[in-house]
């Protein structure tokens, strides 16, 4: 039987695989037989990853700037010679009321959560393209669809993100590139666990999720799999979402 989840021959490009979930996605692909390449800004982490991966190319972006992101374009095309997949998780958030935000703070979360994605996918086009079963991936959140409080920033850039994967969807579907999107429920990660364990934040999204409990990074794999994988041949401009029964969520008890 054909194993549709099989990546092997596949050239995958993770942004933002230096920890957290997209870590967790970038060796999953890796185990189901790509060529993986994470990237990220964080060279110590990022030469880690590709030391447990035993990675070909190890080579850092920064998707706040469009020449680091070219540059690492043409260091995968270089080595390699070809991208199939691109997984966009390049992102932060920090807790602020609206109100005392400016304008700078918006910015720059606007211009590494949405403008970052554009960067890649923009950067990508081609050789995706030309791979003629291209993938993209975009990381989008909860937040795409609900309001998490004091966090509008981040709310706003990962609304868009799932808004630019239909776009894309819709623009490249002649061009083979399949664009979707994955919505991560609430994990635990170095960048929100201090607003999650123990605070009465995290309390409540427990209350809120069916399955009563935080995901597992691990947890995200199967997904990621599918929508870059032979089995999504007909998905295009959709988001999954792996969230424990959270938006499906009314009253619990």
């Amino acid at each position: 039987m054909t194993n549709w989840f099989d990546l092997s021959g596949r050239v995958a490009v993770v942004i933002g695989a230096t920890s957290g979930l997209a870590r967790a996605i970038a060796v999953g692909l890796a185990e189901h037989g790509a060529s993986v390449i994470p990237s990220g800004r964080r060279r110590a982490e990022l030469e880690a990853l590709c030391s447990e991966l035993s990675c070909k190319l190890c080579h850092p972006a920064d998707v706040t700037d469009r020449a680091s992101v070219d540059a690492l374009r043409d260091a995968v095309l270089n080595d390699f010679g070809r991208a199939d997949i691109l997984v966009n998780a390049a992102g932060f958030t920090f807790r602020r009321p609206t109100m005392e935000i400016d304008e700078a703070h918006w910015s720059s979360v606007i211009d590494t959560n949405l403008n970052g994605v554009l960067r890649a996918c923009q950067s990508f086009y081609e050789p995706l393209k030309a791979s003629g079963r291209g993938r993209i991936l975009n990381i989008a959140s909860l937040g795409s669809f609900l309001a998490f409080h004091e966090v509008a920033a981040y709310c706003a850039s990962k609304t868009a993100v799932l808004s630019l994967t239909r776009s894309l969807a819709c623009e490249w579907a002649k061009d083979e590139i399949r664009v979707n999107a994955l919505v991560p429920g609430v994990f635990p990660t170095e960048m929100n666990q201090a607003l999650l364990l123990g605070t009465p934040r995290g309390k409540e999204i427990l209350m809120r999720t069916p399955m009563g409990r935080f995901g597992k990074p691990e947890e995200l794999v199967g997904a990621a799999v599918l929508l870059v994988s032979d089995a999504a041949s007909f998905i295009t401009g959709q988001c999954v979402v792996v969230d424990g029964g959270y938006l499906a969520s009314g009253v619990n008890t």
